[in-house]
């Protein structure tokens, strides 16, 4: 009987030290006490811009790019109309009738509706910038906004949907944009200047 413990003993024993060797050598070789970060992401989260990335396209460029326009903003207005009436005298549902809604007052728009404060204290008007900033996150643009809604993360979504808007008792002149290209000739003969002058200075 006793042989048979001590065997037993010794197999366990032995199971042991093999487990906490086998856990030592995966700790070093893994690194789990300092996990790196992998060169590539197995997913990118929309919205997020990557280090490095390129800036965001202006408002105005937005508005003036091929495809951006009002039959596309209808189609991504429908996400608002479970909350947002927009035609000339429609009823207010959870958020305000948005008819003339472009260039009106900010948090005013509809004598009566119950805004928030964090959106009548904002003041300002709703232009075309503004528009942008709410559409792409009311609870950034006015912080305690009663606004539910996330934003629409694409700049191209959020142009169409204001130029569709503005097509409903508002009339704002879209903003025009012109690339700028620099001038290669200009910043040549920049240069050479600079360099004439520099070298006077060292004589």
């Amino acid at each position: 009987m006793d042989d048979r413990f001590n065997t037993i003993a010794g197999w366990v024993l032995f199971a042991g030290i093999i487990a906490l060797g086998l856990s030592i050598v995966s700790g070093k070789f893994f690194h789990a006490d300092k996990p790196e970060r992998p060169e590539t992401l197995g997913y990118v989260i929309e919205g997020v811009e990557t280090e490095g990335g390129e800036a965001e396209m202006t408002m105005a460029e937005a508005l003036n790019m091929e495809g951006v326009d009002a039959s596309k903003g209808e189609q991504v207005f429908a996400k608002c109309t479970a909350c947002h009436t927009i035609e000339q005298g429609g009823a207010n549902g959870i958020g305000p009738n948005l008819w003339a809604v472009m260039g009106s007052q900010i948090g005013s728009h509809v004598p009566g509706y119950a805004y928030s404060s964090a959106l009548v204290d904002k003041g300002g008007v709703w232009d075309w910038e503004t528009m942008d900033a709410w559409l792409k996150s009311p609870r950034a643009f006015a912080n305690g906004t009663k606004m539910s809604f996330a934003g629409l993360s694409k700049i191209e979504d959020r142009a169409a949907v204001a130029i569709y808007m503005n097509e409903y008792g508002s009339n704002l002149p879209v903003p025009e944009y012109v690339e700028v290209v620099a001038d290669s000739e200009t910043e040549g003969d920049d240069a050479e200047a600079e360099a004439e002058v520099e070298a006077e200075a060292v004589e």
